[in-house]
């Protein structure tokens, strides 16, 4: 999977997403940055879970921002997409 995806504007971004805590920047057009504890809570799972994945290559791609790891949301939101079954119950890969 790349890692990048196409920005979503204040207005166009998804009502779930709207409740989302992000680092916003005072310049526009630049893409809100998740921490790893805000990317735990808004996918529901424990801090370690995001660690794992980044060990084992299957979370989201994350920034190096100096000694912090951050998410940009619209990338965030490209790797959930990926995830979605193509069936209830199924894989992504179709088995």
């Amino acid at each position: 999977m790349e890692c990048h995806g196409t920005p979503w504007s204040g207005s166009e971004r998804p009502a779930h997403l709207l409740v989302m805590k992000t680092q916003t920047h005072p310049l526009s057009g630049l893409d809100p940055l998740l921490s790893i504890e805000d990317l735990a809570e808004y996918l529901g799972v424990p801090v370690t879970t995001i660690y794992d994945w980044r060990v084992d290559g299957k979370g989201p791609c994350g920034v190096r921002v100096g000694r912090h790891v951050k998410f940009i949301q619209s990338d965030v939101l490209a790797w959930i997409e990926a995830q979605r079954e193509v069936r209830p119950g199924g894989h992504r890969d179709g088995r």
